[in-house]
């Protein structure tokens, strides 16, 4: 997967969805101490996410496309004292990252893939993913006004996340997502535990 058209996003000021501090839902699960042992971030942007994480004592890699957020990213690292790592890799072939993580976020990825591609990035998933980890994603929902783009059904998640492709549902729950183009209130949002069989 080329990263030129998401590395375009953060050419010309901040892109739609990087507004400059950690998700709301990912503090929360940080701080209900819901990351643990080593931790990916799947498309990590400009790592504000990941650095969140590493801030509390944890090993954080951050992987994305887009070679200019992850420049951002390092800078922030740097500025800040944390020793979060951020790399290029393709969300479809993590197997060749050679490393495996207990706990996995999903912040705004797994939306932007269409059916036809959701198992390849399952499997890419499933195969850095510790069995017994767990895997958070927070993607756009369908239910509600104001959605975001590419909105997800509760449905496409739990049709998705099977038992037979190494995954097992153990929560989805309403949330909300901060980007630029939304209010305060930002738009609606799945949460979803789910856990490496």
């Amino acid at each position: 997967m080329t990263g030129l058209p998401w590395d375009a996003s953060y050419q010309d000021g901040p892109a739609p969805w990087d507004i400059g501090r950690p998700q709301p839902a990912v503090v929360r699960l940080a701080a209900d101490g819901g990351f643990a042992g080593a931790v990916l971030d799947a498309g990590c942007g400009t790592g504000e996410n990941a650095l969140h994480i590493a801030a509390l004592g944890l090993p954080v890699l951050g992987f994305d496309v887009a070679g200019t957020a992850l420049a951002m990213a390092r800078e922030k690292a740097a500025e800040r004292g944390i020793g979060a790592e951020f790399v290029a890799a393709d969300a479809l072939h993590l197997e060749r990252l050679r490393r495996r993580f207990a706990t996995v976020l999903d912040c705004g990825l797994f939306h932007t893939f269409d059916g036809a591609e959701r198992p390849e990035y399952l499997a890419s998933l499933a195969s850095v993913t510790e069995h017994g980890g767990t895997l958070y994603v927070l993607c756009f929902s369908d239910e509600g006004p104001d959605t975001g783009p590419h909105p997800v059904s509760r449905d496409d998640l739990i049709a998705a996340f099977r038992p037979d492709r190494g995954w097992t549902v153990a929560a989805i729950e309403p949330d909300r997502v901060q980007t630029r183009f939304h209010d305060a209130s930002g738009a609606p949002a799945w949460l979803a535990t789910i856990k490496r069989t």
